[in-house]
């Protein structure tokens, strides 16, 4: 620091200059009187001389006492304050006197004092908001007026990475993006709602797609000072919810459709018993046969619903033991027989491997498995086709799987429809119908829940025109 600028400096200069003035202004006044009243003028001059220097030199002690007593301490109160500029806002002065210098280090010690419990206090605020951003499973995003991100979790950082290729066209509401507005980093698809937030200053909710997904956003603006000064947008991926609701209202509306066709039916030909427009016995009988079949169609179709739902609940009644598939296939394929001889269809069984025995599982269930599988295959199997029946193994992560194909030479499935299959009344073939077997478009979907509880696997592979081949693999070992 320059000495003449600093405090001490200025105070020094000036006691020199009031010292020299008053020395000035006596000398001027007793030297002539001294010459003229005095014969040792000389003498006394020289005394006066010597009183100017000791005056000057004490002037100077004194300014050597004030850097000592104000410099020094001032000195260390800036080295302090800098220091807590610095964040090191455990500083304390150690000064102890009873002047305005220690009043003002007792000051500056409870000032730091309550600026490091602050800091700490914001500093247990931010691990907190970290900590609570962190663990929430939604994705948080927050900007600023200018569409800047100010503060992500890691779900919102994800989400920005995965947006990031995603261009305002391919969510289809460019139109919805105000004139002359843009947002530089505020993902393409929630800059509508960005901007409606800051526009009408209240929250906004709405459901975002985006790709293949479904995101529920919730967007508050941030006001500070009764003005916006940003958003802040919780995004959560409702894609499941979405599908298990559209499955919901499609379950609802198929088994209304699947329970309204035979009451209709059974309405219509009560209604026609009841008006007498049967002319003969056989006629009676023949529409008593037909409200007796649909009658049983909607009690298979009730307790297919009844263990559909007690599978997916995960009641599902195993009673596990050693299954000899060998012969249970044996067994299915003479059921099947007189029924292939009937469609004139070729119905083939090839056991390609040793002993197929399952150390635990249920031949009950697994026998409704391959009766639906096979059901199934005749039903879209045309005459002078054939339906083959294989087994195999596999080895998958370690664990030997039986493994048997179902393979027919029917219309196949579309590619796009082929993943929907296990579904419930999901059909393939919007054309075709169920046939004589009177099925409850349940049959897969509870056959998918029968594999899944023997810890095993189901999947399908077709082609249009060929036909289709179901694949099922069961664990050989107990799980």
């Amino acid at each position: 620091m320059n000495f003449w600028r600093s405090l001490v400096g200025k105070l020094w200069l000036t006691i020199f200059c009031l010292v020299a003035v008053v020395i000035m202004t006596v000398g001027l006044f007793l030297l002539p009187f001294i010459d003229s009243n005095f014969a040792n003028s000389g003498e006394i001059k020289r005394l006066f001389l010597y009183a100017c220097m000791i005056g000057f030199s004490l002037t100077t002690f004194f300014a050597l006492f004030l850097i000592t007593k104000i410099t020094q301490p001032m000195q260390r109160l800036i080295e302090a304050a800098n220091n807590i500029r610095r964040g090191e806002y455990g500083t304390r002065l150690t000064l102890k006197t009873s002047d305005e210098i220690g009043q003002l280090a007792t000051t500056f010690n409870h000032m730091a004092v309550q600026l490091e419990e602050n800091i700490r206090s914001l500093n247990h605020e931010k691990a907190h908001l970290s900590s609570v951003l962190r663990s929430m499973s939604d994705a948080v995003i927050t900007f600023d007026t200018a569409g800047r991100i100010i503060l992500t979790n890691p779900h919102g950082q994800s989400l920005l990475e995965a947006w990031s290729d995603i261009s305002l066209e391919d969510t289809g509401e460019a139109e919805l993006l105000p004139q002359g507005q843009a947002a530089s980093e505020v993902p393409p698809p929630l800059r509508p709602l960005f901007f409606s937030t800051l526009n009408q200053g209240g929250d906004q909710r709405s459901n975002v797609h985006v790709r293949q997904g479904v995101w529920s956003v919730h967007m508050a603006p941030l006001v500070a000072e009764n003005s916006i000064r940003g958003a802040v947008a919780v995004l959560r991926d409702v894609t499941e919810e979405v599908r298990l609701e559209k499955m919901r209202t499609d379950f609802v509306a198929n088994v209304s459709h699947e329970i309204r066709t035979p009451l209709s039916m059974m309405q219509g030909y009560s209604e026609a018993l009841l008006d007498g427009m049967a002319s003969s016995p056989e006629e009676s009988a023949e529409l008593v046969q037909v409200i007796h079949d649909e009658s049983l169609r909607m009690g298979r179709l009730v307790k297919d619903l009844l263990d559909l739902a007690r599978m997916e609940a995960g009641h599902t009644d195993m009673k596990q033991a050693q299954v000899d598939m060998g012969e249970l296939l044996e067994r299915m394929y003479r059921k099947f027989s007189v029924r292939a001889k009937e469609r004139d269809i070729a119905l083939k069984l090839d056991i390609s491997v040793g002993p197929l025995v399952l150390k635990a599982a249920d031949a009950d269930k697994l026998e409704q498995v391959l009766t639906n599988l096979l059901d199934n295959a005749f039903r879209h199997t045309a005459a002078d086709r054939q339906i083959s029946i294989v087994t195999g193994s596999a080895v998958l992560e370690g664990r030997r799987y039986l493994e048997i194909r179902i393979c027919d030479e029917g219309a196949g499935i579309a590619p796009e429809d082929l993943p929907f299959i296990f579904e419930r009344f999901y059909k393939a073939d919007k054309a075709r119908v169920r046939g004589e077997s009177g099925g409850t478009g349940l049959g897969l979907a509870i056959v998918k829940n029968i594999v899944e509880a023997h810890h095993g696997q189901i999947s399908a592979t077709s082609k249009l025109g060929e036909g289709t081949t179901f694949i099922l693999r069961l664990p050989v070992e107990k799980q």
